[in-house]
């Protein structure tokens, strides 16, 4: 027990139906545990938890690019040779990252 990162144990009651909301708020944060959930809203007041599947689907489309410009930059390196096909397309997956980018930051502005 000594070697505990937070030593002091604070306790507080509840009546069922706080304990019914405070459960029904965990849920809603994607969290199942009480004591990081109770700790953070005591501290910071509220939590905040994204849902982005846009963000997903950047994450996606980052690793789909890295891993074509890789593929492009091995011919390129043992031919000597860019194709204007491989510009075109790495143009293509660049400007899907930046259309995905701006849906992001578009829904991310909107959060009040």
């Amino acid at each position: 027990m000594a070697n505990r990162n937070r030593p002091i144990q604070v306790k507080f009651r509840v009546t069922p139906e706080e304990r019914l909301l405070i459960d029904k708020r965990m849920e809603q944060a994607g969290t199942m545990n009480m004591a990081a959930y109770l700790r953070k809203m005591a501290i910071d007041g509220y939590v905040v938890k994204l849902e982005l599947p846009e963000l997903r689907d950047m994450i996606s489309l980052l690793r789909r690019t890295s891993n074509n410009f890789n593929q492009i930059a091995r011919r390129v390196n043992s031919t000597d040779r860019i194709y204007a096909e491989d510009i075109h397309d790495m143009k293509g997956m660049l400007e899907q990252i930046w259309e995905t980018d701006n849906r992001i930051l578009e829904k991310l502005a909107a959060i009040d």
